[in-house]
């Protein structure tokens, strides 16, 4: 298939690429690099041996999608990951989030339309389940968010499933936990702007000696060491996530929602002390007060995407700390972008 990602040059986009292009596709990718690079894709071409074009455009811009469309065609299918992605930015600029994350799903579902492509896997989140008291999460779960980056997750997959009953799309949603780590080449991973909003790479930051020590917000959680409890998935694994589901929704019309998660819990500490063992470092940290609407305990019961889709995560979080630690050791400032 030749597939389009929008945000493809991204952290999630860039490892599934190149999983695309390693299982045969084409991939294609559309991003503005608002919060990423054109480096990663070189990387990724380097890895494969194969090329993976990128066009400089924006997903909210019918002009720029049009172009892939024109230029590429015919595209067969698209994973869509463009969209801003920082909870606590969201919260302080919610009008640029619902402009932003429902315009470029609006705008590539009317191209969409225009080019007769019919297939399209969504990158949602585990924010739509909201406050959820009872786990594991299943996708039967009632819904409701907390943040407006939540809660375009939750409006968007409302419109992909209301327009595949309407134009006959095949659409699969993915609702992603925590990815964490990096391709094992060290040449692709996760490179974010300025502190980091999530715990590995701010814990990498720290290894590097870029950042003092990390905070651990809040010991008194009901959880076995009082920190808090999520479900942290390896990147490749989430990639090959969506490799499963590609391939899935070509023969299937309809919307299918998907966890995708390792279904084990791991806390803070978990993390900070596998982190440590698996690269030989001990890492600073204090316990700082809890953050406001943060929650317990959160992991997936991802039972559905083995039984669907054939799918389940292989890699251990000793993996996701190693990969993690190797990409960071290697390129201390990123893509120096």
């Amino acid at each position: 298939m030749r597939v389009l990602l929008t945000g493809g040059a991204g952290f999630i986009g860039s490892h599934t690429a190149l999983k695309l292009l390693e299982a045969g596709h084409e991939a294609i990718s559309l991003d503005n690099l608002s919060n990423s690079s054109a480096e990663s894709l070189k990387r990724v071409s380097q890895i494969t041996g194969r090329p993976a074009p990128l066009c400089v455009g924006d997903c909210t811009v019918e002009a720029d999608v049009e172009r892939v469309f024109r230029e590429y065609a015919p595209i067969d299918a698209v994973i869509h990951f463009a969209g801003l992605k920082a909870v606590g930015e969201s919260v302080s600029k919610p009008l640029d989030y619902y402009q932003n994350n429902l315009d470029s799903t609006f705008t590539l579902l009317r191209v969409m339309q225009k080019y007769d492509c019919r297939t399209v896997v969504f990158s949602s989140s585990a924010t739509v389940y909201g406050t959820n008291q009872e786990m594991p999460l299943r996708e039967d779960f009632p819904t409701g968010c907390t943040n407006p980056y939540g809660w375009t997750k939750w409006m968007n997959e409302r419109v992909l499933t209301d327009c595949a009953k309407a134009m006959g799309l095949n659409v699969v949603l993915l609702r992603y936990f925590n990815p964490i780590g990096a391709h094992e080449s060290g040449m692709i991973g996760e490179d974010p702007s300025g502190i980091p909003n999530n715990l590995m790479p701010f814990i990498c930051q720290v290894a590097s000696g870029k950042l003092e020590r990390l905070n651990v917000f809040g010991n008194d959680y009901p959880t076995p060491d009082g920190t808090g409890v999520r479900d942290y998935i390896h990147v490749c694994d989430l990639a090959e996530g969506h490799l499963a589901a590609l391939e899935y929704a070509a023969d299937h019309p309809g919307t299918e929602i998907v966890n995708l998660g390792t279904g084990i819990g791991y806390s803070v500490l978990d993390i900070v002390h596998t982190f440590e063992k698996a690269n030989g470092l001990t890492l600073p940290y204090t316990i700082a007060p809890r953050r406001p609407g943060d929650i317990a305990v959160c992991y997936a019961d991802p039972s559905k995407a083995e039984k669907l889709l054939g799918w389940h995560a292989r890699r251990s979080l000793e993996d996701m700390c190693r990969d993690s630690w190797n990409w960071q050791k290697n390129n201390p400032d990123g893509y120096g972008k």
